[in-house]
């Protein structure tokens, strides 16, 4: 099997430049459905989930030309299929994206239950209670998820009960094409919805209030191919931010906005970390002690979700304790018992993770046990003691591009090697 292993210590500073966002070139890519003919996607992340849609897009006709590593041409004119595969949909939660989409151009879909990270319920109630509002009928049968709008599309005010990612973006674009307005109340805000929007707007859709609470759609009857460059990854950049606060030597990343991290950098500075920011870069750095500080995460603009893992690997090492509470996945706290295992305190008590901060960690071997908790463990390794060894690193190839030569580059002594499974002997 194969694993990642640090060994820790060495100096890591310098500079980094981040891919697009994962959580974005997916759905960008489910949009191209949308719009017979070839878009093209520039900044596109080369990692694992981007593979996985890639194959769920070409099931269904679509012929994908990979131009470099980071630019795709996707011709959807020949799409005929309404149907994705379970065995590609099992692998990725974003893959309930292709819902709208399919919705929007045959009126009708038949989408896998999803699948990807097991860090909680795949709530896709929202994403149905929404589009039943536009006129789309539902059968959940056999993991599958049956849909079909007999009477055509028609827009309505549908009001969120959470502001969900995935809802927002289904909802937006299942509305393009309907009969009317739609407006979307209570809409996540996130960065990547607005990524999404101005496509979909370059396309020649009609979307007013993106970023916003409130998203008014105007249908229009058709959409067509665009050359679109997909925004920078907040959460990698955020990932090598956390790792400048850890080694205390400053990490400078680049290819992002600074913005799409506001409550992070916020909180990271109350943490003891310095930050200084410029108009697509970030750099944080050390000189102080880890501070505790307490965090609960919530939808854009509220602290991420996928920043709390990284989060929770500073506060293991800060002088004094604090609490951690999530709010979004009920499962996400599975990395504190891994970094229990180099040392670290962390009591869970229902949604929330009560940190006493240890003064070092200890090389150990661990397991991710999602892609962010991945990620948080191999930045453990960089400041442990000895060698860190981190497997099931799929998780961590899901949603980050050459993570290992990136951490090389800044100085780090890790690698990516291949071990006996040791459960191949049992």
């Amino acid at each position: 099997m194969e694993v990642i292993q640090i060994e820790g210590g060495h100096r890591v500073t310098g500079e980094v430049r981040v891919e697009g966002a994962k959580n974005s070139a997916l759905k960008l890519m489910a949009a191209t459905i949308m719009a017979p003919g070839v878009t093209t996607l520039t900044n596109v992340p080369n990692i694992a989930d981007v593979h996985v849609m890639g194959k769920v897009l070409k099931n269904i006709g679509a012929r994908i030309e990979v131009v470099n590593e980071h630019e795709l041409k996707i011709d959807t004119s020949a799409v005929d299929s309404w149907e994705t595969p379970y065995h590609l949909v099992a692998k990725m939660r974003a893959s309930t994206a292709v819902l709208g989409p399919l919705l929007s151009r045959f009126g009708k879909a038949i989408v896998a239950m999803p699948g990807g990270c097991n860090i909680g319920a795949r709530k896709i109630d929202m994403h149905i209670l929404g589009l039943e509002a536009l006129g789309v009928e539902f059968k959940v049968d056999h993991g599958n998820i049956y849909a079909s709008a007999p009477n055509g599309l028609s827009g309505d005010t549908v009001t969120l009960s959470f502001a969900s990612v995935g809802a927002t973006e289904n909802l937006m674009m299942a509305s393009v094409f309907a009969r009317g307005t739609t407006t979307i109340d209570n809409a996540a805000r996130e960065p990547e919805i607005v990524d999404l929007a101005n496509m979909l707007n370059e396309m020649g859709a009609k979307i007013k209030g993106a970023g916003s609470p409130v998203i008014e759609i105007e249908g229009v009857s058709e959409l067509h191919p665009v050359t679109h460059e997909v925004v920078g990854d907040r959460i990698e950049a955020g990932t090598f931010l956390a790792i400048g606060g850890l080694v205390g030597e400053p990490v400078t990343v680049t290819g992002f906005s600074p913005a799409h991290l506001g409550l992070v950098l916020k909180k990271y500075e109350q943490i003891g970390i310095s930050i200084r920011r410029d108009a697509r870069a970030c750099t944080a750095w050390r000189e102080r002690p880890l501070r505790p500080t307490d965090i609960q995460t919530l939808p854009f603009p509220g602290f991420p979700t996928d920043m709390q893992a990284q989060t929770m690997c500073l506060l293991a090492l800060a002088e004094g304790s604090c609490i951690i509470t999530e709010n979004i996945f009920e499962n996400r706290f599975m990395l504190a018992s891994e970094l229990s295992r180099m040392g670290a305190d962390i009591v869970i008590e229902g949604h929330h993770a009560i940190v006493h901060g240890v003064k070092r960690f200890s090389g150990a071997q661990v397991k991710s046990p999602d892609l962010r908790g991945g990620a948080a463990l191999v930045m453990a390794g960089l400041v442990a003691d000895g060698v860190t060894t981190v497997s099931a690193i799929h998780h961590i190839d899901r949603g980050y591009e050459g993570f290992v030569e990136k951490l090389a580059s800044l100085g780090a002594r890790v690698s990516r090697t291949t071990v006996p499974d040791e459960e191949d002997d049992l």
